[in-house]
């Protein structure tokens, strides 16, 4: 500095002014690049590696156990550890004792997702310290809830099964009962146990036989089938024949053949429309009928029925009143006609002679 300082005092002003600005200027240079160049040095110097060496020679390891709430171990459970800065995470399964653990854990901040089927999934987290084996306290599971929405429907033959019962109630004046007509728009096909039950009910009902047993009074009153005589064992022969057409036609028309042809033997009540389209309607329906398949079909159970019926008659009635084959035809076509009225009947007046009678559409299913 001495040398600098006599050097530079011996030259002339001019020179030791040219000579003091160069060398400024090559200082202001260093200090520029200096301060451009020595940050990014020392960033790069200072940014150590994201897992140091320590931290792999030294791993821990993370282990715990896995129980609902009554204390149960909870085996083949999924635990998975994640680390911020390792990948890939690490996975296990907890043993037969709900035990699990994971070796070679690198030191540092750790997370553990826990999934076990009918468990809500669980989470847990702690810090390995370098060689640390960390042990859980046993890990409760609760068991998993979830939204259920239960539609409770009846099957088709509970829908029989309700409609029946209604229809079991009906009585026309409160009395006489009038099992075989349904006011629903759209009934449930009846299943054989339920034509069967319609059929039994109908002709075991107190009233039904209390309508026999005038019948049979009024055919000894005039003489009807006068070989059957009179006094109580003609009555009785009467009552019976009564009795048995009644059954028969019932059983046969009513339960047996519905069940063979899969069709449904109850009128089916319009209820709507014109006065006209409603005569129609149940006019229509003396000769055919709707089918276990919702279809319209001819009425087989009860045109077959009613033959049946009178053939059978021919057993128990005097010779000289059994019907021959062309009366039995005859007979039929007149209780074709028979049904047409009654369909009338059922359609107009019924409805109104029926109390507490069930509305349109009154069960809902």
């Amino acid at each position: 500095m001495r040398r600098l300082a006599r050097q530079l005092f011996s030259k002339p002003a001019g020179t030791r002014v040219r000579f003091i600005f160069a060398h400024v200027s090559c200082a202001a240079m260093v200090l520029v690049f200096v301060s451009l160049v020595a940050p990014r040095a020392g960033a790069q110097a200072a940014a150590p590696s994201a897992i140091t060496p320590i931290q792999t020679a030294f791993p821990g390891s993370v282990s715990g156990t896995l129980v609902d709430r009554d204390g149960a171990v909870i085996a083949k459970a999924t635990v998975t550890l994640m680390q911020d800065d390792v990948v890939p995470t690490k996975t296990v399964t907890s043993d037969d004792n709900g035990h699990f653990v994971f070796t070679d854990v690198v030191p540092g901040n750790f997370q553990l997702k826990i999934t076990a089927a009918g468990f809500a999934n669980a989470q847990q987290s702690g810090v390995v310290q370098l060689g640390q084996e960390y042990v859980f306290p046993q890990i409760t599971l609760v068991v998993a809830t979830a939204d259920v929405n239960v539609e409770v429907t009846e099957t088709p033959q509970e829908v029989a099964q309700d409609q029946v019962k209604t229809e079991e109630k009906q009585r026309v004046f409160g009395v006489i009962p009038n099992y075989y007509i349904t006011y629903e728009p759209h009934p449930a096909p009846l299943p054989a146990r339920l034509k069967f039950q319609l059929a039994w009910k109908t002709f075991l009902d107190p009233v039904s036989l209390g309508i026999t047993a005038f019948i049979a009074g009024g055919e000894q009153a005039v003489n009807m089938y006068g070989a059957y005589g009179q006094g109580a064992q003609g009555y009785a022969k009467r009552y019976g024949a009564a009795y048995g057409d009644f059954v028969s036609g019932t059983f046969i028309r009513g339960a047996l053949l519905p069940i063979i042809f899969k069709q449904d033997p109850r009128y089916y009540w319009k209820g709507t429309g014109t006065t006209k389209s409603r005569l129609r309607y149940a006019l229509a329906n003396s000769v055919i009928r709707k089918g276990d398949n919702g279809r319209w079909q001819p009425d087989y159970s009860g045109i077959l029925g009613g033959l049946a019926s009178s053939g059978i008659s021919n057993l128990y009635y005097p010779p000289q009143d059994r019907n021959g084959l062309g009366l039995t035809f005859e007979n039929t076509a007149i209780g074709i006609a028979g049904g047409a009225a009654a369909n009338i009947f059922q359609e107009f007046l019924v409805p109104k002679l029926t109390p507490h009678r069930p509305g349109r559409g009154s069960n809902k299913h």
